[in-house]
């Protein structure tokens, strides 16, 4: 062995956490500021532009030709488990769960990399390419290079081009009232998460969810006919239903008690393990919110909590997954 080389066992004592200020989908630009920063940015008149910046929708959709649109999205972020290769898959899984939201089929990946070289071996980031390498090879999406610099923090993720059909997309401004809300993941990662940071305990539950493909939901929405869905990550349950509801001109009823929560989740929100984030998004969604009697602050919290390789939030009933509230004329969401 080289003096200097790096051994499996060394890179197992790192904890990635330490090393970025947020971690995972948390240490997303709030969703007031993002949206100030970007507001008048929108409005392309490109007839080819099926959907772009106006609603803020998960991924671009451009038509090539007729039956076909190309997908188009990027997305990384800071650590938010200790373990490289983890961490690898699960920015894998959340960058291609763009295109899945939208009803697409990903075709090609390239990574995208900030790296303290200096700071952390090379061999680490071997590790994460390697992770986000065995996820993109489930989803049949072969990684065909990317970019990468140096970089103070940590970052991984990639940019993901998809195909759909352009009369088969899910949208987050198709939404109509009177149906059925569904959720294909349960909520909780964030907690998990910051309890990860605090303490080093990791959430195997976590892990699995975040790593699990959006794929098997997406194609059961589409079977089932639907057209409006998000997924659920940085600007937590409520912020992405507010923008669903909010782009398609409808209102919304969230039933606290059939929202299903990871394993651990309540008792991480118990002990307190909530994220700046996830108080960021409650602020900025609340003016939109109403409570109903007994739904407390926790409550809200937990419904606001930031998210990482979430699940999708579908507008419709879609067969196996559960149903948690429905859509209804009017604005706002109120949770009951």
């Amino acid at each position: 062995m080289e003096p200097n080389a790096t051994t499996r066992d060394d890179i197992s004592q790192i904890r990635l956490t330490q090393y970025g200020h947020g971690g995972g989908c948390a240490c997303k630009i709030p969703p007031g500021e993002l949206e100030e920063a970007v507001r008048g940015l929108g409005g392309q008149t490109n007839p080819g532009v099926i959907v772009g910046l106006d609603d803020g929708d998960d991924a671009a959709a451009v038509l090539v030709r007729d039956g076909l649109a190309v997908l188009s999205t990027a997305d990384f972020f800071t650590p938010m488990v200790d373990d490289a290769y983890d961490w690898g898959r699960i920015a894998a899984a959340n960058a291609l769960s763009d295109i899945y939201a939208m009803g697409g089929i990903p075709v090609v990946a390239i990574n995208l990399v900030g790296w303290p070289r200096g700071v952390l071996p090379m061999e680490v980031l071997t590790e994460v390419l390697r992770g986000g390498l065995d996820v993109a090879r489930l989803a049949g999406t072969p990684v065909i290079g990317g970019h990468t610099i140096d970089n103070p923090e940590p970052i991984y993720g990639m940019a993901v081009t998809g195909t759909a059909h352009p009369d088969r997309l899910l949208r987050n401004d198709a939404a109509q009232p009177g149906l059925p809300i569904t959720l294909t993941k349960p909520i909780g990662v964030g907690l998990l998460n910051n309890r990860v940071k605090q303490t080093g305990e990791p959430s195997p539950a976590a892990i699995e969810s975040m790593t699990s493909l959006n794929k098997d939901a997406a194609e059961a929405a589409l079977a089932a006919g639907r057209t409006a869905a998000t997924d659920v990550t940085g600007f937590g349950l409520l912020g992405h239903l507010h923008k669903m509801a909010r782009a398609s001109g409808v209102g919304a009823v969230i039933d606290r008690a059939a929202v299903p929560l990871i394993e651990g989740a309540a008792e991480a929100l118990r002990d307190g393990y909530v994220s700046g984030g996830t108080r960021r998004n409650l602020d900025w969604v609340r003016p939109h919110v109403s409570a109903g009697a007994g739904i407390t602050e926790d409550d809200l919290l937990l419904l606001a909590d930031a998210q990482t390789s979430g699940g999708l939030l579908v507008v419709g009933e879609v067969p196996g997954y559960p149903v948690i509230g429905e859509t209804v004329s009017g604005s706002g969401i109120a949770v009951r």
